[in-house]
């Protein structure tokens, strides 16, 4: 995974397939942990694999909640993920990507400690 930016910033807006945040633009996925928000490879729920949440395992002692954003629609993770994250003791809640980012910038701003993994949608939000 590429760096974007060592530290949790909020989330300026999504859509349009990405996220500004930071001052900066991101088109695609987008994985928020202790250590930085990166691109997350993912941008379809099926697309997500054991594989693709191994950076979120190696953080977990640092991470109280896992906010996932999975796009347009609230869905659930395919079960292998799902079953690897629950192995792993990491508390997480789906929910479409909007909800999500906005769940996300306020525990951010509460000084909580959350993580995020946002699949982004189409439609523009501020």
């Amino acid at each position: 995974m590429t760096r974007f930016l060592p530290q949790r910033v909020l989330i300026e807006q999504f859509g349009a397939g990405g996220f500004r945040f930071g001052g900066m633009s991101h088109q695609g996925g987008l994985l928020v942990l202790p250590s930085g928000m990166r691109a997350w490879t993912p941008v379809l729920l099926n697309q997500i694999s054991e594989s693709d949440v191994a950076a979120i395992l190696a953080e977990r002692g640092a991470i109280d909640f896992l906010l996932i954003g999975t796009g347009a629609a609230m869905l659930r993770l395919p079960p292998p993920v799902a079953g690897v994250l629950r192995g792993a003791s990491v508390a997480y809640e789906t929910m479409a990507t909007s909800p999500a980012v906005h769940v996300y910038n306020v525990t951010v701003a509460e000084g909580r400690r959350v993580a995020a993994a946002f699949l982004p949608v189409e439609h523009a939000n501020a």
